[in-house]
């Protein structure tokens, strides 16, 4: 971190949206706009030429997305931390974007005080989250273990979707009609439900079942 002012860069196509951020930091003491940018490669050179303490970049931009530009940016110039400031909140979206390696995940919501705290705690390599954004990271820790399906069992609950009965599902697979009821029965374990339609819905929901 440099000595002085903290040097900040605003990365976002939308020209208002930028201008709002700009403006809003304006003012405040101990941070200084050094540059701005309307799309990630722009940013990247920008980073390059003036060497910013911390990048606020948006995440869905032309010509370079806000991911890889955080994964360049960390890369190439690891000295400067990302600091995501976006309006998307869903799960897809926080993950790229931590795993790409930004130090924050900020909503556009936020106030001039939050935004300007955050900034100087990022600028210490902190990890800034905005509150909603904390929540569903600490709801998906939550969530229990996804336990795979077996082969048999993914051909059981492929014959459930397809309408099948358990003895009809019996038949398809060779098997006794007892097994296709006790396959089901680890399935609702698994699955965390208690009947066969909403057994098909959670898996496909979760990955674990693929349909044509």
């Amino acid at each position: 971190m440099t000595d002085g002012p903290l040097r900040i860069i605003v990365v976002d196509d939308h020209t208002v949206m930028r201008a709002g951020v700009v403006a809003l930091l304006a003012s405040e003491p101990g941070i200084e706009i050094v540059g701005e940018a309307g799309d990630g490669r722009a940013a990247l050179g920008l980073v390059e030429r003036r060497a910013p303490d911390v990048a606020l970049v948006d995440l869905r931009m032309p010509v370079l997305d806000g991911v890889a530009t955080t994964a360049e940016i960390v890369r190439r110039f690891p000295r400067t931390r990302v600091l995501i400031l976006t309006t998307y909140d869903t799960d897809a979206e926080i993950e790229r974007a931590v795993e790409a390696g930004a130090i924050g995940y900020l909503l556009k919501d936020t106030t001039r005080e939050q935004l300007a705290d955050a900034i100087h705690a990022a600028a210490r390599g902190e990890t800034v989250l905005a509150p909603r954004v904390a929540e569903r990271l600490v709801a998906r820790m939550r969530q229990p273990a996804q336990i795979p399906l077996t082969a048999r069992e993914a051909d059981v609950l492929n014959a459930v979707a397809d309408g099948l009965t358990n003895a009809e599902i019996g038949r398809r697979l060779v098997i006794a009609e007892a097994t296709v009821k006790t396959h089901l029965l680890r399935l609702f374990a698994k699955l965390d439900v208690n009947d066969r339609t909403r057994a098909v819905v959670v898996a496909m929901e979760r990955g674990l079942l693929h349909r044509p």
